[in-house]
């Protein structure tokens, strides 16, 4: 007897929707919903952390699925600089208003600098 028998973690997993094995279930994938940018306004800020370091937040994102840490990923890159996500803030090291707000516009959200 195996340390999971007669747990969920012994049973093979199953679908969901139509209860079959999940290797003989026929159900379409779940369609992921997304806010489209148009429709997504982003507040930029510039926060003093201890020490005197400087941090460009962003707020006002929506999370679906991996869009943050897709957000997340082209702000860093764009910035060449490091960043985190806290909770749902995007944060860029340094003062990087400028650059998030063009790269933001290009992909059609709407930002407020404040």
């Amino acid at each position: 007897m195996g340390m999971f028998a007669g747990t969920p973690f012994d049973r093979p997993p199953h679908c969901a929707v139509c209860e079959r094995l999940e290797s003989e279930c026929v159900c379409p994938p779940p369609v992921e919903k997304r806010t489209p940018p148009e429709k997504q306004s982003v507040r930029l800020n510039l926060e003093r952390r201890k020490g005197g370091r400087l941090i460009t937040t962003v707020r006002g994102l929506r999370d679906e699925g991996t869009h943050l840490a897709d957000v997340l990923t082209l702000l860093k890159s764009t910035c060449g600089a490091g960043g985190t996500l806290q909770e749902d803030v995007v944060e860029i090291q340094g003062d990087q208003r400028e650059r998030i707000a063009a790269a933001l516009t290009a992909k059609k959200y709407r930002v407020r600098i404040q």
